[in-house]
């Protein structure tokens, strides 16, 4: 049996980031690490979820499970967001973090927020870049 650990660290020494929905730092053995994609606020079909943070943020945390899924995998295997937010959003994290809080309820991802001048798309205001830790599988040749 391979060994899959995964540790969120918050040491009581910094700042509690649990009240935005992230860990400071998470610890990981043994597994396969998987690397996405920045996932951004669009349905399956690439439209957009609506012009609001808070429906961009759910979609775009919807394909990030929906990647994991594809892996028999799911939210609570990311270790680590990168979360991309557009100027014009900036005032409106609280959105994102209670959706975050939402999400990861127990043990959440460590986080880097960034705020950006804008997507690749003027109306994406969200991005997320998550890594994810699986248990451990063949890749095809």
């Amino acid at each position: 049996m391979q060994i899959l650990r995964r540790q969120p660290l918050n040491p009581t020494n910094l700042p509690d980031t649990l009240v935005e929905g992230h860990s400071q730092a998470v610890l990981v053995q043994g597994g396969c690490r998987v690397l996405m994609s920045s996932q951004v606020g669009v349905d399956p079909q690439g439209h957009l979820a609506g012009p609001e943070l808070a429906e961009q943020t759910e979609a775009a945390l919807d394909n990030v499970e929906r990647l994991l899924l594809n892996l028999d995998g799911d939210l609570s295997r990311v270790v680590m967001l990168r979360i991309y937010l557009a100027e014009s959003a900036r005032y409106d994290q609280q959105v994102v973090m209670e959706a975050l809080k939402r999400r990861f309820p127990s043990a959440p991802p460590a986080a880097t927020w960034l705020i950006v001048h804008g997507l690749a798309e003027p109306e994406w205001l969200i991005a997320f870049e998550a890594e994810a830790l699986l248990p451990g599988f063949a890749l095809n040749s």
